[in-house]
């Protein structure tokens, strides 16, 4: 087989040919793409844009959140601490009306406390009569009979732990003699007891008081044996100190019979 020959000329108007439509191909791809590769370097843009753009805003809201956490729990503590002093307000209100209570309290017992020592110094001289014996004596003697002895040691025993009393003694003699002589024998027989319940039963000598009185007081007329035997006596008192100022209804000591 022949080879074709081509040539010269020929071949480089061929080759002109293909180097300037090869160049024309290009360029006309070039400048169709270039558009194209525009708005996708412009999307691309866009794309790195809005990343940046939600990296910002998840860095923003990222922050948002702890701020806001931070905020809660700063309000949370400000609750908490405003509970506590509401708390601690209420501790000390109670705190308060209590003492207020308590002082009121101690204000009613100091007024009634001044109250009772007011009533107790104007009733120092207040004295109930609790009891009264009497012991009777043959005429012109003094001496203590066993019978008397015995109504006294009744009278020292009813006593018992009996405290702020005092005991009046007083003696009586009949209109039987002059009125010196009776005086004398009335003192006597005062003493005679007196003697009797401050030896024998240590009653104390400052809480006894004694007069004798002679035949100034009977109790009968003297016109018989039995009336002036009534008037031959000592009487004995008790009385006990009512610094309350009232009236007792039943007594720590048991009456004696008169």
């Amino acid at each position: 087989m022949t080879p074709i020959r081509v040539s010269l000329p020929v071949a480089a108007v061929a080759a002109l040919t293909l180097v300037v439509g090869g160049c024309a191909t290009k360029k006309n791809v070039r400048e169709a793409v270039a558009p194209v590769q525009n708005q996708l370097n412009t999307v691309q843009k866009q794309v790195n844009d809005d990343h940046q753009s939600i990296g910002d805003l998840d860095r923003q809201v990222s922050t948002a959140d702890e701020k806001a956490t931070d905020a809660g729990k700063r309000a949370d503590a400000a609750a908490a601490a405003a509970a506590n002093a509401n708390s601690a307000a209420q501790q000390a209100q109670q705190q308060a009306d209590a003492a207020n209570s308590a002082a009121q309290v101690a204000q009613q017992n100091v007024s009634k406390l001044n109250d009772r020592l007011t009533s107790s110094l104007q009733n120092l001289d207040n004295y109930k009569l609790m009891t009264t014996e009497k012991v009777f004596f043959p005429p012109s003697r003094a001496a203590l009979s066993k019978d008397d002895q015995a109504k006294l040691d009744n009278l020292v025993q009813s006593l018992g732990n009996m405290h702020n009393y005092v005991i009046e003694v007083e003696g009586f003699a009949d209109r039987t003699g002059n009125k010196v002589y009776n005086l004398d024998l009335s003192r006597k027989r005062a003493d005679a007891v007196v003697h009797y319940m401050s030896v024998e039963h240590n009653v104390p000598l400052r809480d006894i008081r004694q007069l004798g009185a002679g035949a100034d007081f009977p109790d009968a007329d003297n016109s018989t044996r039995d009336a002036r035997k009534e008037n031959r006596r000592v009487e004995v008192r008790v009385y006990s100190l009512d610094i309350d100022g009232k009236n007792m209804e039943s007594s720590s000591i048991a009456p004696v019979s008169q």
